[in-house]
């Protein structure tokens, strides 16, 4: 089914679109040359500020935000299959699609006004995406922690293996941005180290999305709509 590879789309989109708007931004922006996952010699953020990166990036995270709020639509959708599969609340699930659609919308406050330099601007960038991070990684410990029964009961072990990866892959961006709060705070001189956690933060978020696809396909989920027939109501 085409719906079941969205999360490689999810997954896969930002990860190219920044690593092409980086190599874009260091020939024609300046931007430093390096190993931002060890040196930390420049921000995510940095790779799409600057013209022409800047039409790539935002030309492609733009729509990454609708691709996102449909990811986390469809989880509910799975998880409420997988509740009914064994008599359980065909209601849930809707608490994790608000954190996660909510959190997928910022990323377009977020776009909008990257690059600008006015104060209230850069506010508003911040703001975006420091919700974004936030609120997608809170929306996937949600979501794992309601679908780990099911995958221990799951034959196989394949969906199991996916869960407990996932999990991790939740809680050790959730730390990371504890530990960025504390360097913010002590810290004279923090911007390395805050890019170093930016990067790794963002990798380890998109990979939790692509380890869906498995889930899904591990459980055969798919999507249909339907409606009653007429006079059947």
């Amino acid at each position: 089914m085409i719906l079941r590879v969205l999360p490689l789309v999810a997954g896969l989109v930002p990860v190219l679109t920044v690593t092409v708007s980086y190599m874009i931004s260091i020939e024609t922006a300046g931007i430093p040359s390096c190993n931002p996952f060890l040196d930390g010699c420049t921000s995510v953020s940095s790779t799409g500020r600057h013209e022409p990166a800047s039409y790539l990036f935002k030309g492609l995270m733009m729509p990454q935000a609708i691709v996102l709020s449909a990811y986390w639509l469809l989880n509910v959708g799975w998880l409420r299959a997988l509740e009914r599969a064994r008599g359980g609340d065909a209601d849930a699930g809707t608490a994790i699609g608000v954190v996660g659609v909510t959190g997928s919308l910022f990323l377009i406050l977020y776009v909008t006004f990257l690059g600008s330099e006015v104060p209230f601007y850069e506010f508003m960038r911040r703001y975006g995406v420091y919700l974004y991070f936030a609120l997608n990684v809170v929306a996937q410990l949600m979501l794992v922690y309601r679908i780990l029964p099911f995958a221990r009961e799951w034959p196989g072990g394949t969906f199991l293996r996916v869960a407990r990866l996932q999990l991790f892959l939740a809680w050790v961006p959730f730390a990371m941005g504890i530990l960025n709060l504390v360097l913010k705070a002590t810290l004279e001189e923090s911007r390395p180290a805050e890019n170093r956690i930016e990067w790794t933060f963002a990798l380890l978020m998109q990979a939790y999305f692509l380890l869906t696809y498995w889930s899904w396909r591990e459980t055969q989920f798919s999507a249909r709509f339907e409606v009653a027939r007429q006079g059947s109501a």
